[in-house]
């Protein structure tokens, strides 16, 4: 599918680029100074400060590693069409996951890349998606067009369980990424229910409708799951339980 240069206004496209290496994100800003339409108008390290930016500038579009430290990309993706700002969100991942694609593209982003994609590539993602297409890899979308593939994609994912599983692709809420997050340190429902502020059988339904969601039996099962997929960072844990467990022995 060949874009449409005239869709597009004569201003410059800006663009956000979040990623926890400086070297990279330097890499990708000073290649797209070369470029006449398209403008870098500020970077990030982690999730929080990627929303940050995205409030404060209000980018075209965002690029987003998925495997960020603080706040992942697939919940800062969340919170972006929570909020309903207007950027459309280019993911950039290490991981060659099926399914973490799928709960990429579910969850509103509107393309999914390789982190090894060269850089000339990466232009002509950023230009169509700003026209409105959708890419997965080398594939164009428009919209009906990545409504289907999603339908087609979950339904082989699923096979003939596809009517009932078709739910393990709903995007978690941001509640349920954050009680996912404490699951990956370690921390019980109780404890979490404390550091939340919630009773604890909110905390129990929460934790069925992500269980339901990963298709998944048990909370150490759903940890794996997160870790596997970059969602959670085995570093980012250690050091968060162990601020965690500081916090409530101050109180």
């Amino acid at each position: 599918m060949s874009e449409d240069p005239s869709a597009r206004t004569s201003a410059p496209i800006t663009v956000v680029i979040v990623d926890d290496h400086q070297i990279f994100r330097q890499g990708i800003e000073a290649y797209l100074d070369l470029i006449d339409d398209i403008v870098s108008v500020g970077e990030g390290r982690n999730g929080e400060e990627a929303l940050e930016i995205i409030r404060a500038k209000q980018p075209d579009v965002a690029l987003l590693d998925i495997n960020l430290p603080i706040m992942n990309g697939m919940q800062v993706i969340r919170e972006i069409v929570a909020e309903r700002l207007p950027v459309r969100v280019v993911m950039l991942t290490a991981y060659d996951d099926p399914e973490q694609l799928l709960h990429a593209m579910h969850s509103g982003a509107a393309a999914y890349c390789p982190k090894e994609i060269e850089l000339e590539r990466l232009v002509e993602v950023i230009r169509l998606v700003v026209d409105g297409y959708y890419v997965v890899n080398d594939q164009v979308f428009d919209r009906a067009g990545i409504e289907e593939w999603l339908e087609h994609s979950v339904e082989e994912v699923a096979g003939h369980y596809y009517a009932e599983l078709s739910e393990t692709f709903s995007p978690l809420s941001p509640r349920e990424s954050e009680i996912l997050t404490y699951v990956t340190r370690g921390l019980s429902n109780k404890e979490i229910a404390q550091l939340l502020g919630i009773s604890h059988q909110t905390v129990k339904n929460h934790m069925t409708s992500i269980l339901r969601k990963l298709a998944v039996d048990d909370r150490t099962q759903a940890a794996v799951y997160a870790l596997r997929r970059g969602w959670v960072r085995l570093r980012d844990t250690v050091q968060s339980s162990e601020d965690d467990l500081n916090d409530k022995n101050e109180l």
